[in-house]
């Protein structure tokens, strides 16, 4: 769980933090587990959800950009990643802005849906869309070297 905690997080002394949060969610909680589903993807719910209300609380994820500025940073290139190790693309992400780090767990990484993102976030649809978008140019950029 420390993997997901860092991936939202970004840095070590706040993935630590939340990880410590999510255990004692965990543990206050665990009565409900019903037993249907993996015990594991239950869990990896509860660390996500940690992790989503850490960042509101610290009004990390400024979700009111607008949707033509980020349309303003689309690109048309796709840049293959065969070259670059899983270690390095991690790092990458961790070192994407909070907002745009979340949408990118959750949307590729978590599987959550825009629909979904919208509902947890308390965003729109198309400011999921609009941070995910913004995440993918940042990291196409930091892959060719332009950051």
């Amino acid at each position: 769980m420390m993997a997901v905690c860092h991936r939202y997080m970004g840095n070590q002394e706040d993935a630590e933090d939340v990880l410590q949060e999510g255990f004692i969610t965990l543990f206050t909680k665990l009565e409900s587990y019903q037993g249907s589903g993996s015990f594991e993807g239950w869990a990896r719910k509860i660390f996500v959800n940690t992790a989503l209300m850490h960042l509101r609380r610290t009004d990390a994820l400024g979700l009111s950009d607008d949707i033509d500025q980020a349309r303003s940073l689309f690109s048309e290139e796709a840049t293959p990643l065969q070259k670059m190790g899983y270690k390095e693309l991690m790092r990458l992400i961790e070192s994407l802005p909070p907002d745009a780090r979340t949408v990118f767990n959750m949307y590729v990484i978590e599987g959550y849906s825009h629909k979904e993102i919208a509902q947890e976030l308390g965003c729109t649809e198309a400011t999921s869309r609009s941070k995910l978008q913004r995440a993918r140019v940042q990291l196409q950029d930091m892959i060719n070297g332009k950051k």
